[in-house]
């Protein structure tokens, strides 16, 4: 199997994104990027919520980002709600969509609108053909490409008037990863054999167990 350990993804050069960070925060906007995103034959997903830092306190999702290879169109799900385009979008079988942790993304989601999504891949199990045994992004994205995914932002407050550009870097990055991630293992593309990154299935790694990235 094929697994990374924390000090080997520390040692990787950051990602950067190579695309273009959209902001939608109108219903126009984003019916828009829906209609754009509608032809397109594969979209990365994810979302941001305002992290908590109370016992009991839970914010809405925030932030629904969806991918291309070329741009990061970045949902302001607080300020628009989940409009009509947007919700079609989710439950379409018609486009892929790739994500990770994705059934935790639908249970925020559907705290603002009942949906059903479709047409949605889970990297997560996809990744388990490869034998690969981290479930989190950053380290498949490390043991896939060799760099490594910052969460500098990941708790930051999603919720803010405006978007920093770290914001907005981190954020398309995610689901930006998720589909160059499937895409490239799709091709073919990716050796197992040769991956450094191969660990016998009695090696030693309770220390170093992954937590999934949402």
């Amino acid at each position: 199997m094929l697994s990374i350990k924390k000090d080997q993804l520390a040692a990787m050069p950051a990602v950067e994104f190579p695309g273009r960070s959209i902001i939608v925060d109108t219903p126009a906007k984003a019916r828009d990027a829906i209609d754009y995103l509608m032809r397109q034959p594969i979209v990365g997903f994810d979302t941001e919520t305002r992290p908590s830092f109370r016992k009991g306190q839970n914010h809405q999702v925030a932030l629904l980002q969806l991918a291309t290879p070329d741009e990061c169109f970045l949902i302001r799900l607080n300020i628009i709600g989940m409009t009509e385009p947007i919700r079609h979008f989710l439950e379409s079988p018609d486009v892929l969509k790739v994500g990770l942790s994705t059934k935790d993304d639908f249970h925020a989601l559907r705290r603002l609108h009942e949906i059903e999504p479709r047409g949605f891949i889970e990297l997560q199990s996809y990744v388990k053909d490869f034998d690969i045994a981290d479930n989190s992004l950053q380290r498949i994205y490390g043991i896939i490409f060799g760099s490594r995914i910052s969460k500098a932002q990941r708790l930051t407050n999603w919720e803010a008037p405006e978007l920093t550009p770290a914001q907005q870097r981190y954020a398309s990055i995610d689901a930006w990863a998720c589909l160059r991630l499937y895409t490239y293992l799709k091709s073919g593309a990716f050796d197992k054999a040769s991956s450094p990154y191969l660990v016998t299935p009695d090696a030693d790694n309770d220390a170093d167990k992954t937590i999934a990235d949402a």
